[in-house]
């Protein structure tokens, strides 16, 4: 990351300590043999499948994090697939959006100069309500890491969730506001993004129709490693 150009890269806090996965329980849990050879169990915080990218013998980082209060002391935040790493922490990309309006790691939203999160809209509760001299938009950020070749793709499974979020973009445009939704490509090996139509095909076809109705898609991307995230900026869109 040093002498990179461009809007500054994220880096974490507090140094991640590195091991190897050994296993996975529950979905919440990670076993991990951190390099000194001591045995951890380490919370993961994306209870998906993690389709192709839960490999067991990969090299991982955890974050270590010594509050009584935790039931568990480490976080699983990355796991190297091949040549890339690829982030784990799902409840980071909704921190790290809000940190990189503030760096300008958005030229698309530029134009967005306050902003407030999970913003109830309906029944929902949306990511973000951007606020500018131009108006308002509200975006929805979701994490991805599955991939084909150099496609990443959301979601990896059925996703009630999502579909809903996808309803409420539509009726959010039609009532006449900008709409955003944000794919956080969790990898930088990924040049392209399409909608996981082979695991959620309700999904996809809500994905298209909120396209054609104006809802505005932003498929970031970023590099992941243990020293911290770097911008990337958009993948292309081939749905």
């Amino acid at each position: 990351m040093p002498g990179q150009e461009g809007p500054p890269p994220y880096r974490f806090p507090i140094p991640l300590l590195k091991g190897v996965l050994r296993g996975r329980c529950k979905r919440f849990f990670a076993e991990v043999e951190l390099e000194n050879g001591q045995q951890v169990t380490a919370h993961c915080p994306n209870t998906g499948p993690m389709t192709g990218v839960c490999q067991v013998g990969a090299p991982v980082c955890l974050s270590y994090h010594p509050d009584p209060r935790r039931k568990l002391a480490y976080t699983w935040e990355m796991i190297q697939v091949g040549e890339v790493w690829v982030g784990i922490n799902t409840g980071l990309p909704n921190r790290l959006v809000e940190w990189g309006l503030q760096q300008g790691w958005f030229p698309q939203l530029a134009q967005f100069s306050r902003w407030r999160r999970e913003v109830v809209w309906g029944k929902s509760r949306m990511d973000f309500l951007l606020e500018g001299p131009g108006g308002c938009a509200y975006l929805e950020v979701k994490n991805t890491t599955w991939a084909v070749g150099s496609c990443a793709l959301f979601p990896d499974t059925v996703t009630t969730r999502g579909q809903k979020h996808l309803e409420d973009l539509m009726e959010i445009r039609r009532q006449g506001q900008r709409a955003l939704l944000l794919y956080w490509i969790n990898r930088a090996d990924c040049t392209e993004f399409a909608p996981g139509a082979e695991r959620d095909p309700r999904y996809a076809r809500l994905f298209h129709r909120a396209l054609q109705a104006g809802v505005e898609v932003l498929p970031y991307r970023v590099e992941v490693s243990p020293q911290g995230i770097r911008p990337l900026g958009l993948a292309k869109l081939v749905a």
